[in-house]
């Protein structure tokens, strides 16, 4: 089978593209002009050069694939306006599942994501559970599911998947959470109560697939997030562990911070400059984000694997062999012995 992955060049599309390969199909990235393909090719996926905004682009990147894998989105940058999370999070969407339409492929695997349902005021919440992006980025993906959502009630062979926060070996979103921690920095803003149910790309990618090879999977929408919903509090406790430092313990007030965020964004995003503070990074501390995962297990299979301990293990490693995080205490000691003898 031949198979189209969106963004297959970002983390979770590579995972996504990568599998697929090892499952004996033929791979095609749509990637955006002038982004790095070498690694892609390496490995002998082939890449195609377009924009979600663009039709024409989309219609060449879908020719003669049976399964389409649509993983690409604008996450949330600054120095565009909203509309553009429009342009490509729903224009694109609505580009490419007509594409397939046109096509005659067999599936269209979307990416939604679990924060279309923002604050989970009573979890853990299931795929019913009431719609309340927080954002501008979480609207525009909610938009696109919808789409997604309309085209299968047409008749178009259509599944989608929710995800929980992303994290793990190549992903950077937690990165300043890890850092900051190690370095003592960290402080947590609120009582540290809501919950944050993680989903490491290997179990997410798993899920993918069970999304593109369940006959039960068409028509259906599905929360994939990994087998544990900490609270912060815990969370930041088990990271701090495995990087062996002792437990945060700075705690800051919510509304302070809140209207902190709120002037910078006022100040900032005029310019296109990134503010040094968000609402939504507030959002991170205040929202429960604890998600149900049972329709996905008993319809599809969807079998997450990694324990958070393993997952925050795994990510920390390979934090360290990129240089973005610390030695450990044990090898800083080693190398300083060494360079020292």
């Amino acid at each position: 089978m031949k198979c189209l992955v969106t963004g297959a060049n970002g983390v979770t599309g590579s995972y996504v593209a990568k599998a697929l390969q090892r499952a004996g199909h033929q791979v095609r990235g749509m990637v955006r002009p002038g982004r790095a393909t070498a690694e892609m090719e390496a490995l002998g996926i082939e890449a195609v050069e377009g924009e979600l905004t663009s039709a024409s682009d989309v219609e060449r990147a879908v020719r003669g694939c049976d399964q389409i894998y649509h993983i690409a989105a604008v996450f949330r940058t600054a120095g565009h306006p909203d509309s553009y999370y429009t342009d490509v999070n729903v224009g694109g969407t609505i580009h490419l599942l007509e594409a397939a339409r046109k096509a005659g492929c067999e599936r269209v695997v979307h990416c939604s994501t679990g924060g279309v349902h923002g604050h989970i005021a009573v979890g853990p919440a299931n795929e019913e559970y009431r719609f309340a992006p927080d954002d501008v980025y979480q609207r525009s993906k909610l938009e696109g599911e919808l789409a997604a959502v309309a085209a299968s009630r047409r008749g178009q062979p259509v599944a989608i998947f929710r995800p929980g926060p992303i994290y793990g070996e190549g992903d950077l979103r937690f990165l300043k959470l890890f850092r900051t921690i190690q370095k003592r920095q960290f402080a947590m803003i609120g009582n540290g109560r809501p919950h944050l149910q993680m989903v490491h790309l290997d179990d997410l990618t798993q899920g993918i697939l069970c999304c593109g090879s369940r006959p039960e999977a068409l028509g259906q929408v599905f929360l994939l997030a990994g087998p544990e919903a900490p609270t912060l509090n815990e969370l930041t406790k088990l990271i701090a562990a495995e990087l062996q430092v002792g437990p945060p313990f700075i705690r800051i007030p919510v509304w302070p911070v809140y209207t902190a965020g709120w002037l910078c964004e006022m100040l900032c995003v005029p310019f296109g400059i990134d503010p040094p503070l968000h609402r939504r990074r507030v959002g991170f501390f205040t929202h429960n984000r604890e998600f149900d995962i049972s329709k996905a297990r008993r319809m599809i299979g969807y079998d997450p694997k990694v324990s958070l301990r393993e997952g925050i293990r795994r990510t920390i490693a390979w934090y360290r062999t990129q240089g973005l995080l610390a030695p450990a205490p044990a090898d800083r000691r080693a190398a300083e012995e060494a360079s020292t003898g």
